[in-house]
């Protein structure tokens, strides 16, 4: 079973956000980058079914800029066979990474595909979703736990009253949650072998897709600051104050 998996090249989750001065986005010049955490759990959840004997290959792939080459490294250190970069300086959002990764699934035919629930830059958790409906494969989101058995996954879920388990059949489309597991870490042996390991590079034109933005961004800006909270006496005060100062109630 060849598995594939998504990635993208985010925001170190560490890193303060900056607002660019004129309003237009996040200043990423001279910012610390790197693999989105959820994809990241992806591409450890992929290796390990490879581990199990479960998978034959695991391929990664990525859509950006260049520097996303730096991304996909990591993730072959991780211990994929291979990667695959779409390259464009474009904007991509969503649907249109969705339409690159249907192009890429539909040439390599995976049986299983593997995303994180949702990038921690954008927050949209929509990529996933979307590639399961242009492919019109079954899909499971926010995965805390895979089992694949003979031509299908069992797949659970954390929901509010505790734990969903659905089956699906594969081939099939698969969000990955925090609690799938732990990504390992990468070794400096294992990144001298990935500097090895073959590295694809594709255009969205080569694949068919036009990733033209269909959205604008009309303004970014930090969000408000938080009042300093006050202790109150007894619950009446409470009351009082959430009635007729928040006017909350």
């Amino acid at each position: 079973m060849k598995v594939l998996a998504a990635v993208k090249r985010v925001l170190d989750y560490s890193v303060r956000p900056r607002i660019r001065s004129d309003g237009s986005g996040v200043d990423l010049a001279n910012a610390k980058m790197s693999m989105n955490p959820f994809d990241e759990i992806a591409v450890e959840e992929a290796l390990r079914l490879r581990e199990a004997g479960v998978a034959s290959e695991v391929v990664v792939v990525s859509c950006g800029t260049t520097a996303c080459q730096d991304t996909l490294r990591t993730a072959l250190a991780m211990g994929a066979d291979r990667a695959i970069l779409v390259q464009t300086d474009v904007e991509l959002q969503p649907l249109s990474v969705a339409k690159l990764l249907k192009a890429i699934s539909e040439r390599e035919q995976p049986q299983l595909v593997l995303v994180g629930k949702q990038a921690i830059d954008d927050d949209a958790g929509q990529t996933g979703q979307m590639l399961a409906s242009l492919l019109g494969w079954p899909q499971a989101t926010n995965a805390s736990k895979v089992a694949p058995g003979d031509g299908e996954a069992t797949v659970t879920t954390e929901i509010d009253s505790g734990l969903r388990i659905v089956g699906i059949r594969l081939p099939a489309v698969i969000t990955c949650d925090l609690r799938l597991n732990t990504p390992r870490y990468t070794t400096l042996p294992n990144i001298m072998k990935a500097k090895k390991k073959p590295l694809e590079t594709v255009t969205p034109e080569a694949l068919g897709v036009d990733p033209a933005p269909r959205l604008i961004s009309l303004k970014a800006a930090e969000p408000a600051a938080r009042r300093g909270g006050t202790m109150v006496p007894d619950v009446k005060t409470l009351v009082d104050k959430l009635r007729n100062e928040a006017k909350v109630l």
